[in-house]
């Protein structure tokens, strides 16, 4: 194996995590961030890019993927939060946010503007097609996306060029959260884009392509996956501060409902209707291919894990749960997939970070319980908090916490989980530390 298959596999790597949905969020963050933009997408660039590198990692150490990892803890939770990782990628949250993300670029700057009966005939039409391609996907998506991605790197690319020569907003001071703590805001920002968790199914993609190239010895699979990871990292941090110094310029050219509209009015300013059409129908295919994957993928999975479930019957529900939650339009979808995100986030940092030290303890499942049950009570109630449910009973004691102020109160928790159960694992049954080695 040479060094242009790790290349290629980092470039395969790249175009998995490089959905359409993923280019709204930067810029987002660079209209609100302002002068606080390099702190911010520094705290952005760490979960947005950086841990999802680090998972796929951790999963080259694993020989049965995501389930094995979390399985750790106990088969029925691997089963479970594996599912619920899927469930989020796929008919939840992210397929109806590619299919809302390819309405508001591709169709809706020529059908003036968003609309629900709109989005409804768009959707039911976009979905069909997503089903009958999902049916049968041979190397469709593969194909489309060996030209479909440069097409839309170098899409960005033109708008990132034009934003220096033709766009004269001046860099706006920042607002609201960006203002106090502009890195943890950007750093609960980058959980937003899903590439964490969806590095828990993408990994083993990873793995098995260089696994097919010829390597078998662990260490160097691992080793490889860094490789190839450090070129989908350099990738997606060009994309992601680029775009997001287009937000920064774009903050005083009108108000924006949100990142795909400000992209598609940063397209307009600079290019006009030209610029427009073109961005929006190469980002109208890229979420086309982006949910074909996704469906394909969670078709895929559950009906290997549920018999009683055919391929054709999982596809068929994925499209109409997708269809349903597409329409409550972009908006309501990012708002509610937060707290959801909030809470499942730290469970799979600290998931990931068991798997690289798993072997001082043995890979004990006390300590992956008690990591993964004083972690989980924290994130959830960050993500109750962020539905609007008031803790106040509970307030006083999560803000005393180490770290608070960067959103990263769960850090001490975990930490005292894993400690708990260590202790637990040689009070109780020193043999235990041995039934989940890997």
């Amino acid at each position: 194996m040479n060094k242009k298959d790790t290349i290629f596999i980092g470039f395969m790597l790249f175009a998995l995590f490089f959905g359409a949905g993923n280019l709204i969020y930067p810029v987002s963050l660079g209209m609100e961030a302002g002068f606080s933009y390099w702190p911010a997408i520094i705290g952005f660039v760490i979960t947005g890019v950086g841990l999802p590198i680090v998972t796929v990692a951790a999963i080259s150490l694993v020989r049965n993927g995501a389930v094995e990892l979390a399985g750790r803890v106990h088969p029925l939770f691997g089963l479970l939060f594996t599912s619920v990782v899927y469930l989020a990628i796929g008919p939840f949250f992210g397929i109806p946010r590619a299919a809302n993300v390819g309405f508001e670029m591709g169709i809706a700057p020529w059908i003036g503007g968003v609309s629900s009966p709109g989005l409804l005939i768009f959707t039911l039409l976009f979905f069909a097609l997503v089903f009958v391609t999902s049916l049968n996907p041979t190397k469709l998506v593969d194909r489309v996306g060996q030209w479909l991605t440069p097409a839309l790197f170098l899409a960005i690319f033109g708008l990132v060029v034009g934003s220096f020569f033709l766009l004269d907003g001046d860099i706006q001071p920042a607002q609201e959260k960006y203002s106090t703590q502009p890195f943890s805001a950007g750093f609960i920002e980058g959980y937003l884009t899903m590439d964490a968790i969806a590095s828990l199914a993408f990994g083993i993609i990873v793995v098995t392509s260089f696994r097919d190239r010829g390597l078998t010895n662990a260490r160097d699979i691992t080793i490889r996956t860094l490789q190839a990871g450090s070129v989908t990292a350099i990738g997606l941090t060009a994309v992601y501060v680029s775009i997001g110094w287009i937000g920064v310029k774009m903050a005083t050219e009108g108000s924006y409902a949100n990142g795909s509209a400000v992209l598609a009015g940063a397209a307009d300013l600079m290019y006009g209707s030209l610029g427009t059409l073109l961005l929006g129908v190469i980002v109208l295919l890229a979420c086309f291919t982006t949910c074909v994957g996704l469906t394909v993928a969670c078709g895929q999975f559950f009906s290997k894990r549920f018999k009683s479930l055919s391929y054709k019957k999982v596809i068929s529900i994925i499209t109409i749960v997708s269809l349903l939650v597409s329409n409550l339009g972009l908006n309501e979808i990012i708002a509610y997939s937060v707290p959801v995100l909030v809470f499942l986030y730290p469970i799979a940092i600290v998931l990931v970070a068991l798997t690289f030290i798993g072997k001082t303890f043995n890979h004990s499942p006390y300590v992956y319980r008690g990591t993964v049950l004083l972690t989980g009570l924290v994130s959830l109630y960050d993500g109750l908090v962020e539905f609007g449910f008031s803790m106040s009973f509970v307030e006083p004691v999560i803000t005393a916490m180490p770290f608070y102020e960067l959103s990263l109160s769960w850090i001490v928790p975990a930490i005292t989980g894993g400690i708990i159960g260590w202790l637990f694992t040689y009070i109780k049954s020193p043999k235990a530390s041995h039934d989940y080695q890997s």
